[in-house]
């Protein structure tokens, strides 16, 4: 998939202000700090479309990008650490968990991971929560040029192990980096190939256009 356009329409507090569209979208989160933004603006490759920060806690709506002005990336707050009061961490779960559960057109969810480091409890605990809920999802190791790839492997191999101690099979699963782009055209066409299922379920009119 070429990217030729990408652009930020707005930020949202409440799924319900959300753009009103039937374009597919695609949603990524982790948790603070795991390289979000910089991979977005790979994937994008619109570098300082997602704002980047090394302080957690940047995102704080669900921003949505229009790309090829054919389906949504939406970038959503982290989880886990944050510099932010617990009342506030509560408002942003609530508003996360209710765009996962409520947008209809949503259909896959990235949960990005650092590659560095072995399972987490709160990673494991959001992915357990989405499957519970049906709400399909992607694994993406970050940072993978932040180490050797031996050390890499042996860190994905553990948390693949770890993962299938309650999973019946793991989740589409990528390794990404943003500095050497790493995993940009795997991501790109899963994503593509998503787009595809989807406009095929869609109505259209007589010239073939889908109906958004």
């Amino acid at each position: 998939m070429d990217i030729t356009r990408a652009e930020f329409v707005q930020g949202s507090t409440d799924y319900k202000d959300c753009p009103v569209t039937r374009k597919p979208e695609y949603a990524f989160i982790g948790r603070s700090n795991v390289g979000k933004s910089s991979l977005i603006n790979l994937i994008t490759s619109r570098p300082g479309l997602a704002k980047t920060s090394g302080q957690p806690g940047k995102t704080q709506q669900i921003n949505h990008f229009l790309v090829n002005d054919a389906w949504y990336l939406v970038d959503l707050p982290g989880y886990g650490y944050a510099r932010v009061s617990q009342k506030e961490r509560a408002r942003w779960e609530k508003m996360i968990r209710t765009y996962l559960l409520q947008r209809e057109n949503l259909h896959c969810i990235f949960v990005l991971v650092d590659s560095r480091h072995e399972a987490h409890k709160s990673d494991l605990e959001f992915m357990r929560w989405l499957a519970e809920n049906g709400v399909p999802f992607a694994l993406l190791f970050t940072k993978a040029d932040k180490q050797s790839k031996a050390k890499t492997k042996v860190l994905i191999d553990h948390y693949v192990a770890r993962m299938l101690e309650e999973w019946e099979e793991m989740p589409p699963y990528f390794l990404t980096s943003a500095e050497t782009r790493e995993g940009r055209e795997e991501v790109l066409s899963y994503i593509s190939g998503l787009v595809d299922m989807y406009l095929q379920s869609v109505p259209k009119t007589k010239s073939g256009k889908p109906i958004f």
